[in-house]
């Protein structure tokens, strides 16, 4: 199919899809008029429910960028009731896969041989199906148990098609997340999401992460085989745990010590090897007891120059280290978020930015909340701000709010409780404080070797 008649196909999916959600609330509208209180929130909940069940449904199986949409809202958007939140997560781990025989195809097309040829042994079932391949199970032809992701096929051709939907994109995405301006997630998938098709690209940058976690106490990432591995297939060692659904249900003591490791592995990636991996939802993790996390995928990351990492931390440093109002603004000016000479008041532009700095300005324990979590992504996406007409998010920082819209998410829902400041110390370059935790002093001898 052509794209310009693919992009026509699923958009009026997603409108029919759209269409049916306002069709199912107008019937319903007498009724919730009807009604007060608990009855009439309970109605509501209801109505979510079906509509977060229709478009998991529909979602799932179009894939591409309209199903990412569709996980934005299964972890983001507090105001989304708990039951429907639930029915979108399925966005994040699993959904419809495709035929047995068409990753089959794909597997001989990229590796020159049926699946039954290549591998002593072929699970034709995938253990996980997501927005641009699947994984399945199999097992080399020396013994190795591997995990081997397929693209799917014409994938390419649907993901441009969505983005050439902007208006689609941009009223879809006003449905997951209302309260916030759309503008800086639209560009992020123009500029980000088609080099997660490229599995050469993603190949590398495992392998960097690979190399710079090995023999981390608690955060691995699997290593790629290089042999196996194409531009549309990528193999890589198969990783044991459990997903971050079933986590959930751990004791809280497991919880904040899972948290601390997606906590140290996001920004020691980011002081230390420049690179934050930029696609931080639930389903690219899996857990094990002790605080044992491995990291999945890893298409969609972005690396800093020195120039472009400083001005992050001249912020930190002059906001929670000095306590340099006037030097966290001119950090601000020199990267470009703040217009030089902006005729707002440094105290209304720290009030403004302070609150994604709120959890390690001071040290001691901190619980991680949704509701801090969805306020910070809201602020950040606060165009009535008097700082609006002033303030912009630079290029190379676009990724960044990844952090604020996935990772405080995460952490948001594990409820996760730590000393955040004390951690960060342990972390940031111009600190590089003494550990500060059990899970730090178990990574204090990996991290003497990864210095020297």
């Amino acid at each position: 199919m052509s794209e310009p008649k693919l992009r026509v196909s699923r958009g009026l999916a997603a409108m029919r899809l759209a269409a049916r959600g306002g069709a199912r609330y107008a019937a319903n509208a007498p009724r919730l008029f009807a009604v007060a209180g608990e009855r009439r929130q309970q109605l509501r909940d209801d109505l979510a429910l079906r509509t977060a069940q229709d478009v998991a449904d529909t979602l799932g199986t179009m894939k591409g960028v309209l199903m990412k949409i569709g996980q934005l809202a299964s972890y983001v958007d507090d105001g989304i009731a708990p039951p429907a939140r639930r029915i979108l997560g399925r966005l994040q781990d699993s959904v419809p896969p495709m035929s047995p025989e068409l990753a089959a195809g794909v597997i001989e097309a990229e590796l020159g041989a049926t699946p039954e040829r290549i591998f002593k042994e072929w699970d034709p079932l995938p253990i996980a199906a997501a927005s641009i391949g699947q994984v399945h199970r199999a097992i080399t032809a020396d013994g190795q148990a591997v995990a081997v992701k397929v693209q799917y096929p014409g994938i390419a051709e649907t993901i441009a098609a969505d983005l050439g939907n902007v208006a689609l994109i941009r009223s879809l995405l006003k449905m997951a997340v209302p309260s916030q301006d759309v503008t800086a997630l639209i560009e992020e998938l123009r500029e980000r999401i088609s080099e997660e098709l490229d599995y050469v690209r993603e190949a590398e940058n495992q392998r960097r992460f690979a190399a710079h976690f090995d023999g981390h106490p608690t955060a691995r990432v699997p290593k790629i085989i290089d042999e196996l591995s194409t531009a549309r297939v990528l193999t890589s060692e198969l990783a044991a745990g459990v997903r971050f659904g079933e986590m959930l249900h751990w004791s809280q003591e497991e919880k904040d010590l899972a948290a601390e490791t997606i906590y140290r592995f996001t920004f020691r990636s980011l002081y230390e090897l420049r690179a934050f991996n930029g696609d931080p939802h639930p389903g690219n993790y899996l857990f094990e007891p002790g605080g044992q996390v491995t990291f999945l995928d890893f298409g969609l990351v972005k690396y800093f120059t020195p120039g472009e990492l400083d001005p992050l931390i001249q912020m930190i440093e002059s906001l929670c280290i000095r306590e340099d109002p006037e030097g966290f603004r001119r950090a601000m000016e020199e990267a470009d978020f703040l217009e030089p000479g902006a005729p707002i008041p440094t105290e209304d532009v720290v009030a403004h930015m302070s609150l994604f700095y709120d959890s390690i300005r001071e040290r001691g324990p901190r619980t991680m909340t949704s509701a801090y979590s969805s306020a910070v992504a809201r602020r950040y996406m606060d165009f009535k701000s008097p700082l609006a007409a002033y303030a912009k998010i630079p290029r190379p920082y676009v990724i960044v709010q990844r952090i604020n819209l996935g990772l405080f998410a995460i952490l948001g829902e594990m409820h996760a409780t730590a000393d955040w400041r004390g951690i960060s110390e342990e972390i940031w370059p111009f600190v590089q404080a003494p550990p500060s935790t059990p899970l730090g002093e178990a990574e204090a001898p990996w991290l003497a070797r990864a210095r020297a």
